[in-house]
């Protein structure tokens, strides 16, 4: 089993998140989660070469999700109008 790291809470809460109008709140949330925990690893040089990549992993992944939700999709228009 992979270790667990307390930055993945909040980073698999967004991933699994299905309603995009809490999204921004969450991403943003495992961002400054997963930040801290950089700048731990800078200070005092701890973390392993696995926790690094899942950290690259997880910020590829908050990406993807920020620029999901920045498209817009529009909506279909009907196909008529009733009066």
């Amino acid at each position: 089993m992979p270790p667990t790291y307390e930055w993945q809470r909040p980073f698999e809460t967004a991933i699994l998140e299905t309603d995009r109008s809490r999204l921004p709140k969450l991403i943003a949330s495992a961002q400054a989660t997963i930040d801290a925990r950089i700048e731990e690893l800078r200070l005092d040089h701890q973390g392993s070469p696995d926790e690094r990549q899942a950290i690259a992993d997880a910020i590829a992944g908050l990406q993807i999700l920020k620029r999901e939700i920045s498209e817009v999709t529009p909506r279909p228009s009907p196909a008529f109008e009733r009066n």
